[in-house]
């Protein structure tokens, strides 16, 4: 901290020292400026982007498809599925597709998505609820936000 100078003045002594006089704020009444190895810093703020990129957990978008007239062997498989999906982190789009008559039974439909929720309410959140768009009715569920205690 050396107050309020001239540009001049910080100049030279940036110069004295062999470093640079980088301005922080610009904004800011006056300029803020330090004086610093810019190279050095630039060096080390790209280290600390490629480590955030690293570090960065992509999530991708499963989808679960099935029909109204779904076999309870055949739902309890797609459930184990989307459990493991869930667990891994990922999100799981829910889709109960209508076919023939079965346009006609909507409610069945309706009936089964709302189980699939019941089912996966202990490990999942629903962030869409489910809507129908022409002869598909889908939802979305994300996995249960972690808490920091847990772990």
């Amino acid at each position: 901290m050396l107050g309020v100078m001239a540009t001049r003045d910080a100049q030279r002594l940036a110069d004295q020292q062999g470093l640079d006089l980088v301005e922080v704020s610009p904004n800011a009444e006056p300029p803020v400026c330090k004086i610093m190895d810019y190279g050095k810093f630039r060096y080390e703020e790209s280290i600390k982007r490629k480590q955030a990129r690293k570090n960065q957990k992509t999530v991708q978008v499963k989808e679960i498809k099935f029909h109204a007239s779904v076999d309870p062997n055949d739902l309890a498989h797609k459930m184990r599925q989307m459990k493991e999906f869930l667990e891994a982190g990922h999100k799981v789009k829910v889709t109960l597709q209508y076919r023939g008559r079965e346009n006609a039974h909507k409610e069945l439909g309706v009936e089964v998505m709302q189980n699939v929720i019941q089912d996966c309410a202990d490990f999942s959140v629903v962030e869409q609820n489910p809507r129908l768009i022409g002869r598909t009715l889908g939802c979305m569920l994300a996995p249960k936000p972690v808490k920091s205690g847990e772990r």
